[in-house]
């Protein structure tokens, strides 16, 4: 899935989108999507302005963006403008490795347990071979209008 198909799945725009690519999807089962992470993202202007890392709070969201793509990979249209996902629980939250500008963060998603519109996903974020982020992710579906 290019950038363009992200679009169509998801309702993030900049500054808050963060998947670049989808490197592979299995719908229903698993993903891996890549975020290239800059020195031109603007949180980096305030954290660390000495040392710029990536907010952890950042990652999570990065993989629960791709939990999202995941979510809507079933559907060959696009998603329903009214509809979104959102957090509704991250358990075993843990940062092994700082992210930083020039780095590609290679988020691996997979379903865990999906019932009555709550999803659940394990999420792991590496940076190589070395894992930045990993956590348990809870979302639900919703539309609003």
């Amino acid at each position: 899935m290019d950038i363009h198909q992200i679009l169509k799945k998801l309702p993030h725009r900049y500054p808050f989108l963060l998947v670049d690519r989808v490197l592979a999807v299995d719908p229903g089962k698993s993903i891996k999507a890549l975020k290239n992470v800059t020195i031109n993202e603007p949180f980096f202007t305030g954290h660390f302005p000495h040392r710029p890392v990536m907010p952890g709070v950042l990652m999570l969201e990065a993989m629960a963006q791709t939990a999202g793509l995941l979510a809507f990979a079933g559907d060959t249209a696009t998603r329903d403008a009214n509809s979104v996902i959102y957090f509704a629980g991250i358990d075993g939250a843990r940062f092994k490795r700082p992210v930083e500008p020039g780095d590609q963060l290679i988020m691996d998603v997979e379903i865990l347990r999906h019932k009555a519109g709550i999803y659940k996903f394990k999420g792991t974020a590496r940076v190589g071979e070395d894992i930045a982020c990993e956590a348990e992710l809870m979302c639900t579906m919703r539309t609003v209008s």
